[in-house]
């Protein structure tokens, strides 16, 4: 049980932390467009990097440096268009959050919320690298790996369908524009630090 304890904190420190992932996953749960599908598969994509992570693929990747590097300029250019398109709404303005407009296909915000996941090295960092290199310290890392997953449905969930409270406030097309100009302003600052290195 502690072991389990350990990693839900651990998952859901590593999580909070407002990213790429969670700015969609955020819109997302405010327009109340495919929120079930976009928490789901954020925190089934986590189970299995969390799970890669505790099983010792932190070693493996270790060996294909190269492959850590693609990753990363594959995420630069991705974050550096998303944020583009969001600074462009935001410019644009006159939005408001209208549930029944502004609406993607299921497919097509699955396909972005799968650039944001698995093209993300932060996301293979705390799920892979760190959460496995924490299992490490536990008795139980299997208990350690159900604790961090459990952490990430939580949140995820939380996230996606808590934003609903929210939605009172968006009502309105200037606190859109400003969420627009955030989630552009995390997408580039994220595309910076990956740049740096």
């Amino acid at each position: 049980m502690m072991s389990y304890l350990a990693g839900l904190g651990t998952g859901l420190s590593l999580i909070l932390a407002i990213g790429a992932q969670n700015a969609f996953v955020l819109k997302q749960g405010l327009m109340r467009r495919h929120v079930l599908a976009v928490c789901l598969f954020c925190a089934l994509s986590d189970a299995i990097l969390i799970a890669a992570g505790v099983g010792g693929m932190a070693a493996a990747g270790a060996r294909l440096p190269w492959l850590m590097e693609a990753m990363r300029w594959g995420g630069v250019a991705f974050l550096l268009w998303y944020g583009l398109k969001s600074f462009r709404a935001a410019l644009a303005g006159g939005e408001a959050l209208r549930p029944e407009g502004r609406s993607n296909g299921l497919v097509t915000t699955l396909a972005a919320i799968a650039a944001l996941t698995w093209l993300n090295p932060h996301v293979w960092l705390d799920t892979v690298v760190l959460l496995g290199a924490v299992s490490a310290q536990w008795p139980d890392r299997t208990g350690f790996a159900a604790g961090a997953i459990t952490g990430s449905f939580l949140f995820f969930f939380t996230l996606g369908y808590g934003a609903r409270l929210l939605a009172p406030v968006f009502a309105r097309p200037r606190a859109w524009q400003w969420l627009e100009a955030g989630v552009g302003c995390v997408m580039w600052a994220i595309a910076l630090r990956l740049m740096i290195g």
